[in-house]
């Protein structure tokens, strides 16, 4: 495996989607905590203006805190709660222009001002979600979603998953 540390341009987005689809598709092996280690660094590396990115899968019916990127964060997330909480719950991406206007909002990390969340959905149960936060309002775009998105796919579908996270 050979991987690029050149930092994919943000200016064109369907460009930069095209390279980073590419690029995580390269990184991608079969074991699952391999893949969302490399796939939450790559995120780092690449989404400019982002100041936390990472993963929380379900256990016990609550989402714990996996592979991440950034300031230490909450640990534990109950179903429902906070936009990562209401991904989960509604199996639907949370693109949150302004973190303050969330109602339920947790607050893991005080400079995050924006955020999108992505469930994981394999075979028609849910994983956990990937979420990314912003240091901005209205970071996140719906060209960013799509393109977010196809990570998920592309990770959801080249990866070995568990029956539960243990």
């Amino acid at each position: 495996m050979q991987t690029t540390h050149a930092r994919i341009s943000y200016i064109d987005k369907s460009k930069f989607y095209k390279e980073l689809l590419s690029e995580a598709s390269g990184i991608l092996e079969k074991e699952w905590f391999v893949n969302l280690a490399n796939v939450s660094a790559l995120l780092n590396q690449h989404l400019p203006d982002i100041n936390w990115v990472g993963f929380y899968l379900l256990h016990n019916n609550e989402l714990l805190l996996s592979s991440f990127q950034g300031l230490p964060a909450c640990t534990r997330i109950a179903l429902g709660k906070g936009v990562c909480g209401t991904a989960a719950k509604t199996l639907q991406t949370q693109l949150v222009p302004d973190v303050d206007q969330f109602p339920g909002h947790i607050a893991c990390d005080s400079a995050s001002r924006s955020e999108i969340v992505i469930p994981l959905i394999h075979d028609g149960k849910l994983l956990g979600v990937l979420d990314i936060d912003a240091p901005i309002l209205n970071r996140f775009t719906g060209e960013d979603k799509i393109g977010l998105e196809k990570v998920v796919e592309i990770l959801l579908e080249n990866t070995q998953w568990p029956e539960s996270f243990i």
